[in-house]
């Protein structure tokens, strides 16, 4: 049953893209016509195939049971991320962005930490379907206007400004919920806390960046009328979470709301080896490791000076070229958001002061292999920050031409 359930959305897209082409050659050609890859998507992939080991590896011991299937499913899950992000043609891509939400439905569902997996697999999946089904009436409304879902030929198509208007506004409302943008959130936090760590890892690391690159990769010329309504709704939901992630005491709903402004794949890692040896995830319970664990202390520091943007990490280059082209277009909102550096410094620097110093608990250190998952993560984070033009380079051409 979980087998087939994994197997169908591979066939489906494998269906959509040979339907119609009877000989070899045209289904070559077929294939050619829906697959590329540009200097946006290629880090996409990569991204996508340096976390799924990852993600693996950090369930070594906490997967107990269909071992066989959680790998399967997350084999597929990479699959169906790789497709989202090098189809061409916006059909496919819909129903590509789609079919990741059964093997993670399934991940959260089957393999969840706590007694509401279910509930929030049931969340997270029709949730975010409905949110979709906007983009899916966008996308019929683009074929019979234009007769094509090719990307390529929509790129030059001549659509009207109020039915652009109309379109992104489909589009908007998918990519929202997915992202997840204040007030379509609710299904984040509960996803989450009942995920295992895995299912964290992948919901923060590669889920919540679909979103994005769909923004990115679909944009109309909509765009620029509604970019004050983004502003605002991006600039509300950076503050929001912060302050709430200031006032929790579950480590997963802190990473899970710190999501919402920032990528903390790593630091789920973390917080994972410490439940892996405790067994709880309430902050309260963890004082004092620095003495017991000073390896998971250090790499701990590490990833919450890049979590707090300082200079030489990647999160500063990313968040610094990102204020620096937003301040260009709106100064004011651009300085509320930045405000929010301020308040991911303040509930970093506490998190890392309520477990690492204080009443001492002991805890054995990292392990070899929980070691060795993290150390790519950190030499990553600086080796972005410190050359950014390695990544920067080759999505020069492609951006540019995004903008012309």
């Amino acid at each position: 049953m979980i087998l087939s359930l994994l197997i169908t959305p591979l066939l489906g897209v494998i269906g959509v893209i040979l339907s119609g082409e009877n000989s070899s050659l045209q289904k070559k050609v077929a294939l050619a016509k829906v697959v590329g890859v540009d200097g946006i998507s290629l880090f996409f992939v990569l991204l996508t195939t340096f976390i799924i080991p990852i993600c693996i590896l950090s369930s070594w011991d906490s997967i107990k049971t269909g071992i066989k299937y959680f790998l399967i499913a997350f084999l597929v899950l990479e699959t169906l991320l790789i497709a989202v992000f090098v189809v061409l043609d916006l059909l496919l891509f819909y129903i590509c962005f789609e079919s990741v939400l059964i093997p993670m439905f399934l991940i959260i569902g089957i393999w969840g930490a706590r007694e509401r997996k279910i509930h929030a697999a049931y969340q997270f999946f029709l949730y975010t379907l409905l949110g979709s089904l906007f983009m899916l009436l966008a996308i019929l409304v683009i074929y019979f206007e234009v007769g094509s879902t090719d990307y390529q030929v929509l790129a030059v198509a001549d659509i009207s400004e109020t039915r652009q208007r109309i379109l992104w506004l489909g589009f908007f409302l998918s990519f929202a919920v997915k992202v997840p943008m204040i007030p379509f959130h609710i299904w984040l936090p509960e996803a989450h806390v009942e995920a295992s760590l895995a299912g964290s890892i992948i919901l923060a690391g590669i889920l919540l960046k679909l979103a994005g690159y769909g923004f990115l990769r679909y944009s109309i010329d909509a765009s620029v009328f509604f970019t004050p309504l983004v502003y605002s709704l991006a600039v509300i939901s950076i503050i929001y979470s912060s302050f709430t992630t200031l006032r929790q005491i579950d480590l997963k709903k802190i990473i899970a709301y710190s999501s919402v402004g920032h990528m903390n794949i790593t630091l789920l890692g973390l917080f994972i080896i410490l439940y892996d040896r405790y067994h709880t995830r309430l902050l309260k319970y963890y004082r004092g490791l620095t003495l017991h664990m000073p390896v998971w202390s250090i790499m701990f520091f590490f990833f919450t000076l890049g979590n707090i943007a300082v200079p030489l990490s990647a999160n500063f280059v990313g968040e610094f070229m990102t204020f620096t082209g937003a301040y260009q277009q709106n100064p004011v909102l651009t300085v509320l958001g930045a405000l929010a550096m301020i308040l991911s410094a303040g509930y970093g620097i506490w998190l890392y002061n309520r477990t690492a110093f204080g009443a001492q608990i002991p805890l054995g250190d990292m392990n070899r292999r929980e070691f060795m998952t993290l150390l790519p993560l950190l030499i990553l984070m600086f080796v972005m920050g410190v050359f950014p033009n390695i990544f920067l380079e080759p999505m020069h051409l492609a951006v540019s031409n995004l903008l012309i």
